[in-house]
């Protein structure tokens, strides 16, 4: 059974505290020009401060702080285009443990020397992001070591969801929330964290118009 909103809730209250010493609170500042376009107060959290420059080091810092022991000292395996790879190579670096990141062969430079810069081991494979991935999960399969998922992980979805704890915090009343989709994590976590404080938060998912993928 997949775990329900209230659950994700609670398990980002706790993420937020596992993950404190690892990851940046970062601001939330009011966007004058966008509030006075739409007359409203419009604030904006910015993730681009964090760490590796995305909210995604929060599920992979959550999720890699519940792993066991011997699964740290074997290593972890992820697949991604640029954000997910640098945080999950940063998360384990902080611990001094191995980290194999898979990315499809067009990625730029800059995004595979994010990862390589981390400490990580950086291979490329496949074209359009889903045949990485499988490639990546049945590489760890194969050899005995963790898949850390970008979205399709109940931990990493927690992490994300500590965005939304902070919001909670930071912003005081809340009546609209707009939250980039990708895979699915970050509104996941964050809707539920702010729903279960209250139901009455309108979430709002943001896709690109080119690709609508939910």
């Amino acid at each position: 059974m997949e775990p329900g909103p209230d659950t994700i809730a609670r398990a980002a209250h706790e993420a937020a505290q596992r993950i404190a010493t690892m990851i940046r609170t970062t601001p939330l500042e009011r966007s004058a020009q966008l509030s006075k376009a739409v007359d409203a107060d419009v604030l904006l959290k910015l993730e681009h401060r964090q760490y590796t420059g995305s909210f995604k080091l929060r599920g992979a810092v959550n999720r890699v702080l519940t792993l066991t022991t011997d699964q740290l000292d074997r290593g972890c395996v992820a697949a991604s285009s640029g954000n997910h790879g640098a945080a999950v190579a940063y998360a384990l670096q902080q611990l001094g443990k191995p980290a194999i990141i898979f990315v499809p062969e067009q990625t730029s430079s800059a995004k595979v020397t994010k990862s390589q810069g981390a400490g990580a081991d950086v291979r490329k494979f496949g074209t359009d992001g889903l045949d990485t991935e499988e490639y990546a999960r049945r590489y760890a399969d194969d050899n005995g070591l963790f898949y850390v998922s970008p979205y399709n992980d109940a931990a990493v979805i927690a992490g994300q969801g500590t965005l939304g704890v902070e919001l909670l915090a930071e912003a005081g009343q809340l009546d609209a929330v707009f939250v980039a989709v990708g895979g699915g994590g970050l509104v996941s976590g964050v809707g539920s964290v702010l729903k279960a404080a209250s139901p009455d938060i309108l979430i709002i998912g943001c896709q690109p118009a080119a690709s609508p993928i939910m």
